[in-house]
């Protein structure tokens, strides 16, 4: 390891992977290093022995339940917005050659002790119980505000100075009731709790921008897409992505310790006694710890079922968000649901996942309503992880740690931070405008 990087990359995460890729197509000399030897770290994906090798020790599992090379099971799971920021930054490092997509089937709401299909088409708008007609009405002038709210254009802001009114005030120009109020921030603006209320409401405007336009894009029951056979294919995409711009890739590198030195700065990454010299190191919380606080904990149930969950039209693939008044809880609670039809399962078997950032020291009792949901299932499993954030200043010590992920089963706030990350790094800004797969392509030219 006598060659100085310009940064080393410690895990293979999705977050990790994808800066790594970032860097390598900005020509950086980059390094990436895991302690495994299989690439996701915390978000990889499990075969059927693996899974049971995790949660249930060296326990074979039991043959009904299919071949163990027919299952992927994401330990993060998560859906892509069709139009948002992953899917963008996907499009735009040609990383989507090395994967194929498919829609999400349906994205459904608990209101009122029932499970209620989001709205993804005007017909289906009109006919949903969500609101009475009156409502839907006075929703409907809201939506069409927010449709037409082009940000540059005042014409469109009808006076409204969105930067500084809040959600609740612009909401409140409308009339709309608290169940309405409810499903729109949470079900369609994807807000993780009410806190969006007393904040400025175009973030909350740009939410339901985006989650509209990801509906028209495809044109299907949801505004998701999700990868076939799951989102373990994402981290290796990309490191695809990093080795083609020239990136090292070192698995099953283990007790790998960030050196600084006298100044306090990243000085190398060291590995069964050899050193590799960088200037910068990115990496999870689990690689520096006493660069890290703790912020939470998730708790999340896995159930292998033999049937679509209740309630949501027989899909195949589905979202459900269960809003934190709902429940009386702080935050919400999330599940997702995919099956063999996204080569994640055995045929006629489906996997769900029920979701919560953790208010309790009990995972079992505190997910029951979202395990509710599912139905029968053949098999449980509950997982638990800490959350957490960087406590360190990296502009003084040169060392980029990721935030643990979160409890929501969409990538929006997963890929915020990748971006903010790579702005710190490297002083500039991702430019989504560029299409580098076509770049690439004409560089093979030469």
């Amino acid at each position: 390891m006598d060659v100085e990087y310009d940064v080393i990359v410690l895990g293979t995460g999705l977050k990790e992977c994808i800066l790594s890729g970032l860097l390598s197509v900005d020509r950086l000399k980059v390094l990436h290093m895991d302690r495994n030897d299989y690439y996701g770290g915390d978000s990889t994906s499990l075969n059927l022995n693996q899974l049971w090798k995790r949660f249930k020790g060296e326990e074979t599992p039991p043959a009904h339940i299919g071949a163990s090379r027919d299952y992927n099971v994401d330990m993060v799971p998560k859906f892509m917005m069709a139009n948002g920021a992953l899917v963008r930054v996907l499009i735009h490092t040609g990383v989507t050659k090395y994967l194929s997509f498919k829609a999400v089937d349906g994205s459904y709401v608990f209101n009122k002790s029932k499970i209620h299909k989001v709205p993804s088409t005007d017909m289906e708008a009109l006919k949903s119980p969500l609101m009475g007609l009156f409502e839907k009405r006075r929703a409907g002038k809201f939506f069409l505000y927010v449709q037409d709210y082009k940000e540059n254009d005042p014409s469109t802001h009808k006076g409204y100075d969105l930067t500084k009114m809040t959600t609740k005030e612009l909401i409140s120009k409308y009339g709309l009731d608290d169940n309405t109020i409810d499903f729109i921030g949470h079900a369609v603006a994807l807000h993780k709790d009410d806190n969006y209320l007393t904040e400025p409401a175009i973030d909350t405007v740009k939410r339901m921008k985006l989650y509209a336009e990801s509906v028209a894009r495809f044109q299907g029951g949801s505004p998701y897409i999700y990868p076939l056979y799951g989102l373990g294919e994402l981290p290796q995409g990309f490191a695809r992505l990093s080795a083609v711009y020239g990136g090292t890739y070192m698995l099953n590198k283990p007790e790998c310790t960030v050196k600084f030195d006298d100044e306090g700065k990243v000085c190398g990454v060291t590995s069964e006694g050899e050193t590799a010299k960088c200037k910068k190191v990115v990496c999870d919380p689990s690689y520096v710890p006493d660069k890290v606080r703790k912020i939470g904990k998730v708790f999340r149930a896995i159930a292998i079922m033999s049937h679509p969950i209740p309630n949501t039209a027989e899909s195949h693939s589905v979202q459900i968000i269960i809003p934190q008044k709902q429940l009386g809880r702080k935050s919400d609670m999330y599940v997702f649901c995919c099956s063999y039809s996204h080569n994640v399962a055995s045929k006629g078997k489906f996997i769900a996942f029920v979701s919560a950032q953790a208010e309790s020291e009990n995972p079992e009792v505190e997910l029951k309503p979202g395990i509710d949901l599912l139905g029968p299932v053949d098999e449980l499993f509950i997982d638990t992880y800490d959350r957490y954030e960087p406590a360190n200043d990296p502009s003084s010590d040169n060392c980029f740690i990721s935030t643990s992920y979160d409890a929501t089963t969409h990538f929006e706030s997963t890929v915020m931070d990748v971006l903010s990350l790579y702005t710190k790094i490297t002083g500039k800004m991702v430019d989504l405008s560029v299409d580098l797969s076509a770049a690439s392509a004409a560089e093979d030219d030469f």
